[in-house]
């Protein structure tokens, strides 16, 4: 890092900062809570539970009654923030900055002894507050004092030696592990100090390379089936490719073709408005934050997209992108004249460079892709999740997302929760809070904790035409007495901006079956016998089934459970979700028919 930066941008970086050393943080749905400078940083910010001080492996941090909420407990010690004050530090040259820089990270050390407390019981958050410290230690240069610069290498020793003898194996060998080995990577490379540095660089780099390659499907979509996650590799990649070039080091060809394939596939699924859909779990977590005063809700999509425009020299990137962000130009030297020389990418194409993602399980239907005319679904036929557990899939097979014009209508509800609130956890991963089938009330597949799964259901995609037709298949109720086989085909008319739905349910008995359909929280809806009316700010949508006496519509209902949508991590609100049930008897086809046309209604 070494931008300046223009004016405005060094004022929002103060203001952050200045928030910080006020005592005011952000931490998921808290806003500018008080924590103090420095915070208690044992004390979870929720719930104030004290968690206890046994050695970190030992304890158990997914006891709520023990530690609280262990999101919001390990979220301000992965030192984002100690950045952002080395930034503002570096902006500005305000002494005051570095000597709260100093005061956060030495409370830390004095409160988080090595091995002690829930700080050490995650390899992975070990790794990402490796990866923060080595920005903030670029950042502060000569600010750092001989009595801190010691303080500080004794702790990133620590940290590596944990790391090296606690990475996630076996089911929870996923991003977890990629994040340790990136945490290892980087501190390696800064911190050269010790004869075990070199070990451990090779260790991480050549674990880097086969979890990067093993964890991401060739046509680029990352295994976990979960968007949010794909963003997280996809950055810890990214990172240690800028920091091993930085250091004259390389890793293979195909290793950096896979994260130019997995840029293709974000690119792929955001519409003309930025969106992308939010199937699987999501976090928010951020690796490394250089925009500190980021629009709150702002989503780091094109960012990335951003970052590959600039690595690859993608002018298809560039365009989704829409703009060089602050973050790429603390990332890359010179980063605006490398923008700029970045050729446009043309004309719109009539369809996107990629539409199908065999391996990763998912399709694109629709009609003039990244004009104000598009119409964009993509299909879900993908694996629940990656190794044993699926620890971040949702039952959500054969369910598809709809945005017109770049405005969201049909949608994926989110996530909210994690460790906490088994209830809306459960079910925000369900399948009724899916756009697909639901069959006698049961998910697809079977939940069994908070990242497990017991019953997998499998999707085949039994066909696909470009933008215009697919089919598709998920076996998730064939376990029960009597077995249902779910087909689901999904035809677009790009003539008369319509898409038609057929599911076709295949048994011999009778089953309670319903069909959900979830809209974004802006949309509006009514009833008129079999037929649901939507409108959104800019579009308009018609709905038909003659299946049962017609939709049920909810919105933020709690019992049932239904009509809610969470945009960020532990946050939700209330948007329309309409189902149609009823009782089928043997083998049954339930159509559904959705018309598309511009102008909300009054």
């Amino acid at each position: 890092p070494g931008r300046q930066g223009a004016a405005a941008p060094v004022a929002l970086l103060r203001a952050a900062a200045d928030e910080l050393l006020a005592g005011r943080w952000d931490v998921f749905a808290l806003r500018g809570v008080q924590l103090g400078f420095p915070p208690q940083w044992n004390r979870d910010p929720k719930t104030g539970t004290l968690a206890p001080m046994h050695a970190g492996p030992s304890i158990d941090y997914r006891d709520a009654a023990l530690v609280g909420d262990i999101k919001y407990l390990w979220e301000p010690s992965r030192h984002l923030e100690l950045v952002t004050l080395a930034q503002a530090w570096h902006a500005s040259g305000e002494r005051r900055y570095a000597d709260g820089a100093r005061t956060l990270l030495l409370s830390w050390l004095e409160q988080c002894p090595y091995p002690q407390g829930v700080h050490w019981a995650s390899a992975l958050e070990l790794g990402v507050r490796l990866l923060n410290w080595c920005a903030a230690w670029q950042l502060l240069g000569d600010a750092i004092d001989d009595a801190w610069r010691a303080q500080w290498l004794r702790a990133v020793y620590q940290h590596c030696h944990f790391i090296r003898h606690h990475l996630s194996r076996h089911s929870s060998a996923n991003n977890h592990l990629l994040g340790e080995y990136m945490g290892l990577f980087i501190a390696s490379l800064q911190w050269p100090c010790w004869p075990e540095s070199a070990g451990w660089r090779t260790l991480a780099q050549r674990g880097l390379e086969a979890e990067g390659l093993a964890q991401n499907h060739a046509d680029g979509v990352n295994k976990e089936q979960a968007i949010y996650y794909h963003h997280e590799v996809m950055d810890m990649m990214l990172l240690c490719h800028l920091a091993a070039r930085a250091n004259g080091l390389q890793f293979s060809p195909a290793w950096l073709q896979r994260l130019e394939r997995m840029a293709e596939f974000v690119a792929a699924l955001m519409d003309a408005g930025g969106n992308v859909p939010m199937f699987g779990d999501a976090d928010d977590a951020r690796m490394l934050r250089l925009d500190g005063a980021q629009a709150e809700g702002a989503t780091p999509y094109r960012s990335l997209l951003a970052s590959c425009a600039l690595l690859f020299g993608r002018g298809d990137f560039k365009a989704k992108a829409g703009a060089l962000d602050e973050r790429n130009r603390w990332l890359f030297a010179e980063a605006d004249a490398r923008w700029q020389a970045i050729p446009a990418a043309g004309a719109a194409l009539p369809q996107p460079l990629v539409s199908a993602f065999p391996q990763g399980g998912y399709y694109l239907l629709g009609r003039d892709f990244d004009t104000p005319r598009e119409v964009r679904i993509v299909v879900d036929c993908a694996p629940l999740g990656y190794l044993s557990i699926a620890a971040h899939g949702h039952a959500d097979a054969l369910s598809f997302t709809l945005s017109a014009g770049g405005e969201e209508l049909l949608v994926d509800p989110g996530t909210y929760a994690y460790h906490t609130q088994r209830a809306w956890r459960d079910y925000f991963r369900s399948t009724a809070a899916h756009n697909t089938v639901q069959v006698d009330g049961q998910d697809q597949s079977e939940i069994a904790g908070n990242f497990m799964w017991l019953h997998k259901a499998r999707s085949l995609a039994l066909a696909h035409e470009t933008l215009q037709f697919f089919e598709g298949t998920q076996d998730g109720y064939m376990r029960l007495r009597d077995p249902v086989m779910h087909r689901r085909v999904i035809r677009f008319d790009s003539k008369r901006n319509a898409v038609k739905v057929e599911d076709i349910l295949e048994c011999l008995g009778e089953h309670e079956v319903a069909l959900h359909w979830h809209f974004a929280e802006d949309c509006r809806a009514e009833t008129d016998g079999h037929t649901l009316h939507v409108a959104a700010r800019r579009q308009r949508l018609r709905m038909h089934c003659g299946f049962g006496p017609g939709p049920q519509l909810f919105r933020a209902s709690t019992a049932p459970i239904a009509g809610w949508i969470s945009r960020q991590f532990d946050r939700k609100s209330g948007c329309v979700t309409a189902r149609w049930g009823g009782t089928i008897h043997g083998t049954t086809t339930i159509v559904t028919e959705i018309a598309l046309w511009e102008g909300a209604s009054s």
